[in-house]
């Protein structure tokens, strides 16, 4: 796992800012190069911030810390680009599962 990086985004609420961890394969079926528009999203990601936290009368506290390496929903959360490093903010909600 890498560690986290300073980030100048700072989710609210109950957001958190991920960075996908890319596959280092290039993925090749049948000799055919697949290009970077047809290659499916990733779905792990490393937490770099979160938010102030989940507020419906109650704090509720965050199940992830920075550092943590998670799987997300596929088609969870917005890509934002910032300094040319590509992010994904979600609700913490699409979170699935911490990996490790």
């Amino acid at each position: 796992m890498t560690t986290a990086n300073k980030v100048n985004i700072k989710p609210l609420g109950d957001r958190v800012l991920v960075k996908p961890v890319e596959s280092s394969q290039e993925e090749v079926k049948g000799g055919i190069i697949i290009p970077d528009s047809a290659k499916e999203k990733p779905t792990t990601a490393e937490v770099l911030a979160l938010g102030n936290g989940k507020k419906d009368g109650e704090d509720y506290a965050f199940s992830v810390k920075v550092g943590d390496q998670v799987i997300i929903s596929k088609y969870g959360g917005t890509s934002v680009k910032y300094d040319d490093v590509e992010y994904t903010i979600l609700r913490e909600d699409d979170i699935l599962a911490i990996v490790g």
